[in-house]
């Protein structure tokens, strides 16, 4: 149903990401709003690359009540506030997808809409 497209022709990706995903014969499409590193009990951390692996977490809860999974989703824009360090933003996404590569964009902003907030991910999971 979802399948990498990545051509020979063209330069390989610049990361761990898909240059497409094709979804066919498709029932289920859930588009996933920004979501933040915000715990349960309104807590959030200073760290960055905390802040992504609980974005994570909030991802999965999101399509989990869709009846989805993280292994249902095809693309994903992830915001980081220039200056934060990305290793941490980008090993949590390879850690949530298990390996799998899904169509990636990675843009950094000045900020974000509370101050506190370092990164956001919105996605589109399909099934």
């Amino acid at each position: 149903m979802n399948r990498e497209i990545n051509p020979s022709s063209i330069a390989p990706t610049a990361a761990n990401y898909a240059h497409g995903v094709l979804s066919t014969d498709v029932s289920s499409i859930l588009h996933l709003s920004g979501a933040v590193g915000v715990r349960p009990d309104g807590s959030i951390s200073d760290d960055v690359a905390e802040q992504a692996a609980v974005t994570w977490e909030n991802l999965a809860a999101i399509c989990a009540e869709a009846g989805m999974s993280l292994d249902d989703i095809v693309s994903i824009t992830t915001y980081a506030v220039v200056g934060e360090p990305l290793a941490g933003v980008m090993a949590a996404r390879d850690r949530a997808l298990g390996g799998r590569r899904v169509a990636s964009v990675l843009i950094t902003v000045p900020a974000l809409a509370r101050p506190e907030w370092k990164m956001e991910i919105a996605a589109v999971a399909v099934r």
